[in-house]
C-alpha cells in the first residue's frame, strides 16, 4: 500500500497569489498570514508571485491565466466576500468557489480556496489574524503541501 502526502517544504517551489482588493482591510491581513506561510515553508520570495484583482469575481480567470503560463506550482486564490442585504453575496462567493475548483481541475494545477464567506466584518476579521487565526496562512501551507504531493503523483506515474 502507498499512502502519499506532501509536506511544507517550498524551498523548490513557485507560488502564484491572487489577492482581491475588496474588503481590502480583511484581504490585506489574509495577504500577510499567506507570505508568513510561504516564508515559514522556505519558499524564496523570488518564487513568489502576486496578482492583485478588483474582487472575488476575478480570482478564477487570473489563477487560471498564473496557472497556464507554467511559471507557478500552485495558486492561492485569497478574497474575502461578507454578506450584505441582498443576494449578492450568494452569487459571488458560489462564482468564486465554483471558478477556483473549474481552474484547479482543468489546469491540474492546484489552486487553493483562500476566500472567507462571513456573515458579517467581525467574522471576517477573526479569520484574518484574529480569533480563529488567519486562513491566509492555512492556505499558503496547503498550496506547499498540494504542489508537493502532486509532484509525488508525477513521480509515481499518476498522470499530469
Amino acid at each position: 500500500m502507498r499512502h502519499l502526502q506532501g509536506d511544507h517544504d517550498g524551498s523548490t517551489l513557485r507560488i502564484g497569489v491572487v489577492v482581491s482588493r475588496f474588503n481590502e482591510s480583511v484581504t490585506e491581513a489574509l495577504l500577510k498570514g499567506a507570505l508568513e506561510g510561504l516564508d515559514e515553508a522556505k519558499v524564496p520570495p523570488d518564487s513568489v508571485t502576486i496578482a492583485s484583482v478588483p474582487g472575488a469575481f476575478e480570482l478564477a480567470g487570473t489563477a487560471s491565466r498564473l496557472a497556464a503560463s507554467g511559471t507557478v506550482d500552485a495558486v492561492v486564490c485569497i478574497g474575502a466576500v461578507i454578506r450584505g442585504q441582498t443576494d449578492h453575496f450568494t452569487f459571488v462567493a458560489a462564482a468564486a468557489q465554483e471558478g477556483i475548483l473549474r481552474v484547479s481541475i482543468d489546469t491540474g494545477i492546484p489552486i487553493i480556496f483562500g476566500v472567507l464567506t462571513t456573515d458579517d466584518y467581525e467574522q471576517a476579521e477573526d479569520r484574518a489574524g484574529g480569533a480563529a487565526g488567519n486562513k491566509g496562512n492555512e492556505a499558503a501551507l496547503d498550496a506547499v503541501e498540494m504542489a508537493n504531493l502532486y509532484r509525488s503523483l508525477s513521480l509515481e506515474g499518476f498522470g499530469e
